[in-house]
């Protein structure tokens, strides 16, 4: 089928990817602008624009979509849009261009995470199974039909890098059932259940302060969905320190108050959190400094047993 195809990111990459592999005619990528990056603040062009170069595709970077896109869309005639981690909503003179359907790749298994943020809330909020969702989209964020799912479990200890890797690469798979399953008609619209929705907005830096009256396991949950931005940042008596990894423990310490930081463990150190959890912080790092070992930073006078740890 005829497709233009959304995206931005590296997420949205296998998908742009396996739509070219599978003989899919792909007549335009659209995608964000080039953004200033970096320490040198140079323009750097987004993943899926340099994957369209390698892929021998005309781009088009629109500031504004209905003044620049809706046009040359009605030209081209589309039989799909296929919308990856854009970045923005689709105004309805854009979706309409579509002769059989707008779709959308959504890294959660809707209703549930609808926004801009899915994997890292999913990690943060200690769930166990995420997922892929195609979607026939609307006007409204996240909210339109469900066409196929795909439930991805979340690995033991898996931080949000690495579940975006994954989550991409089973969406790119479920991108090309669902245009399979289109070209033959087969496919059913499903209604989302808004009683079901939650969401996942977009993270914001103060998502990033340390939170240790949290259960330690929502606090695990946060370290692994919020690398590597915000970061989990905590205040201890030396200053800022990152929080790197932790995992969630079977220990109780009902009398500590939360953030104390309780003893050493191997390479780590045991953190009260709330309910009387106890995190096993394993690698920190304090702030202008390396990642380190827990045991290093207490050995470097950066951390002590003993100590109170704070929102950072």
């Amino acid at each position: 089928m005829k497709a233009v195809f959304f995206g931005t990111p590296a997420s949205a990459v296998p998908a742009l990817q396996a739509m070219a592999r599978a003989g899919h005619e792909i007549s335009l990528v659209v995608t964000q602008p080039d953004r200033r990056r970096g320490r040198s603040a140079e323009l750097q062009p987004p993943p899926v624009k340099r994957a369209a170069r390698e892929l021998g595709l005309p781009v088009v970077q629109p500031q504004r979509l209905r003044h620049e896109l809706v046009e040359p869309l009605r030209k081209l005639a589309p039989d799909i849009l296929v919308v990856v981690a854009y970045g923005r909503i689709l105004p309805a003179e854009v979706l309409v261009a579509a002769r059989v359907a707008p779709i959308n790749v959504h890294f959660s298994l809707l209703p549930r995470y609808r926004g801009a943020a899915p994997v890292q809330w999913a990690l943060a909020n200690g769930e166990r199974v995420t997922g892929v969702t195609t979607m026939w989209m609307s006007e409204r964020l996240d909210e339109g039909d469900i066409l196929l799912q795909e439930p991805v479990e979340i690995r033991d200890g898996e931080h949000a890098p690495a579940l975006a890797v994954r989550l991409a690469e089973a969406g790119a798979a479920l991108l090309l059932r669902t245009l399979e399953e289109l070209s033959r008609g087969r496919v059913e619209r499903r209604p989302q259940d808004p009683a079901h929705a939650s969401y996942a907005p977009a993270l914001r830096r103060e998502d990033g302060r340390s939170d240790f009256t949290l259960p330690a396991r929502l606090l695990e949950g946060r370290i692994r969905g919020f690398d590597p931005w915000p970061g989990v940042w905590a205040q201890g008596e030396r200053g800022r320190c990152r929080l790197v990894e932790g995992r969630a423990t079977d220990d109780r310490e009902p009398g500590a108050e939360p953030g104390t930081v309780l003893a050493l463990d191997g390479e780590a150190v045991l953190v009260a959190c709330g309910d009387g959890s106890v995190l096993r912080l394993a690698r920190v790092q304090p702030e202008s400094r390396r990642v380190m070992s827990a045991r290093d930073a207490v050995n470097g006078r950066l951390l002590r047993v003993g100590e109170k740890l704070g929102p950072g």
